[in-house]
């Protein structure tokens, strides 16, 4: 059954791709990011508000952790990724977000002075090709590369190192704060954090309310939801019972899932064409993934 959790709970985040991918077109990446929080804040807290009642003075002795955490996972990470995913594609993404591995490995070692071996040195390096090439998707004629590059691809790399910021720093979340709970006050927060940025945008962009009807189309509507019941929720609470039951060592191979299945659902729902690049670089990154964790697993 934990297997069935952490393999559930990676799909439903791949799936943010696709849906990401296909709101953007109708809504505004920043709004978008607005929405999700905040009816994922009022129903997280309205489902776990007695369990964050309980953590609150753990809470507030590790405000400025939760509000980084916040900044990085709330804040950063959508907002990139759903402005990326207006000019990129959600096989992109997924790819990029595949390096995250590596990345965390890099910050553990230059912020929490974690030692790199020299596995881990190949790791990094080759992950980093393997991003570096889909950017240029596979032309080497740089010149070229840099007159005709995709912004989008920048974003989404973006999104993938805010997650990685995320995943690096949460070791320093206390563990008096229990899953849900700090799911549902990171929420609260990152909408709270998210405000004053959607009202700078709004204006400095001219945003008109006649605008407003494509925040009430079916498309939209069911859209959101699914951002909101599964990455947003059920994702963490599948994730931390998958975790709390195997370990975070064995369940750790897991998180591999997330941009592969978003690249499938990529390909498979939106007609996504493959190319040779995406292989290549993918092949980068799941080498420099093999070579981050098999000198992890030695350490």
């Amino acid at each position: 059954m934990p297997y069935l959790f952490l393999t559930l709970a990676a799909c439903f985040w791949g799936g943010n791709y696709v849906v990401g991918h296909l709101l953007v077109t109708e809504a505004d990446p920043v709004i978008l990011s607005q929405l999700r929080w905040l009816v994922t804040a009022v129903l997280l807290m309205t489902l776990y508000f007695s369990q964050v009642k309980q953590q609150w003075e753990f809470m507030k002795k590790a405000k400025g952790i939760i509000l980084f955490l916040s900044l990085c996972g709330q804040v950063l990470f959508p907002v990139t990724l759903y402005i990326g995913l207006q000019y990129t594609t959600a096989l992109n993404a997924a790819i990029y977000m595949s390096a995250t591995p590596s990345i965390v490995l890099l910050i553990n070692a230059l912020v929490f002075k974690e030692k790199i071996q020299g596995k881990n040195y190949i790791g990094v390096l080759l992950s980093t090709l393997g991003v570096i090439y889909l950017i240029f998707k596979g032309n080497l004629n740089f010149s070229e590369v840099i007159s005709h590059l995709n912004k989008g691809d920048l974003w989404a790399l973006g999104s993938a190192i805010s997650w990685a910021l995320y995943c690096a720093f949460l070791r320093l979340k206390p563990r008096e704060v229990k899953g849900n709970a700090f799911v549902a006050i990171s929420s609260v927060t990152g909408s709270l954090m998210m405000l004053p940025i959607l009202i700078i945008y709004l204006f400095s962009h001219d945003f008109q309310i006649s605008n407003m009807g494509n925040y009430a189309s079916p498309l939209f509507i069911s859209g959101l939801a699914y951002l909101v019941i599964f990455p947003s929720w059920l994702s963490y609470l599948l994730w931390n019972k998958g975790i709390l039951t195997i370990g975070a060592t064995r369940g750790e191979i897991f998180s591999h899932l997330i941009p592969l299945s978003g690249g499938f659902f990529g390909v498979l729902f939106l007609s996504e064409k493959l190319h040779s690049f995406h292989f290549l670089s993918g092949a980068l990154i799941i080498s420099g993934i093999y070579f981050c964790s098999s000198a992890k697993k030695q350490n």
